[in-house]
């Protein structure tokens, strides 16, 4: 039995779940438009895991959602879960940031491609694209949306799901509109990390505590 603590800090929702099993106990999140991650990451820890009728010495893993996002976002949240594996002696497990946000879309019977889109500035986002197995089948990039990316999907399947916060922009560039099922202003949750936390705790998929950074994807811009 396996108790992981989720941590998603990569866009402006600061969300915490504590899941056993690959199932959901409880969630504490926040997404306003501004980000809180410094000020109430640590207190929803503190929450789930007190309302799972838990101790943090109970904990198995920590899993981390591990970008492509924010990088003020990124760094804290990395910093924590690094810290409490630190302090509890126990693994550290990365997700990829645009799998967990690719999770929200469910098919039931369909077999749609999905994109998931993190706002990456002007007219570039954080994307990749998944099957509906939600398998990653194009690899993680930094994109500059035209109004025909993507063609050579929109030329294989009949409706592609797109979904996050960069979805917006797209939509009103994209040629083939029709096309496309644009579900908009979603962040990451932690929520959809416990059953991909599960899944690599027993796989015994572990990252090195004292070298993992987060993966940013790009070069820090100020300003």
């Amino acid at each position: 039995m396996a108790n992981i603590l989720c941590i998603e800090t990569s866009t402006t929702n600061c969300s915490v779940a504590l899941a056993k099993d690959g199932q959901l106990i409880t969630i504490q999140e926040d997404d306003k438009k501004e980000y809180s991650h410094a000020e109430q990451l640590h207190l929803f820890i503190e929450k789930v895991v007190k309302a799972s009728d838990l101790k943090m010495t109970d904990l198995d893993a920590i899993a981390i959602s591990k970008g492509p996002g924010s990088y003020t976002g990124l760094r804290i949240g990395v910093s924590t879960a690094k810290g409490l594996c630190y302090a509890l002696d126990i693994p550290l497990i990365s997700i990829s940031t645009l799998k967990v946000l690719a999770k929200q879309v469910v098919q039931q019977s369909s077999q749609h491609p999905i994109i998931p889109m993190i706002d990456a500035r002007r007219m570039e986002v954080y994307t990749a694209v998944f099957n509906s197995k939600q398998e990653e089948i194009s690899a993680v990039e930094a994109k500059i949306l035209e109004p025909d990316s993507f063609q050579s999907y929109f030329d294989s399947y009949d409706k592609i799901y797109f979904i996050g916060n960069g979805v917006s922009k797209f939509k009103d560039m994209c040629v083939n509109v029709n096309q496309g099922i644009f579900i908009e202003h979603k962040n990451p949750s932690a929520r959809q990390m416990c059953e991909l936390a599960d899944g690599l705790f027993r796989s015994k998929t572990f990252e090195d505590v004292a070298y993992f950074e987060p993966f940013y994807l790009k070069d820090f811009v100020g300003g």
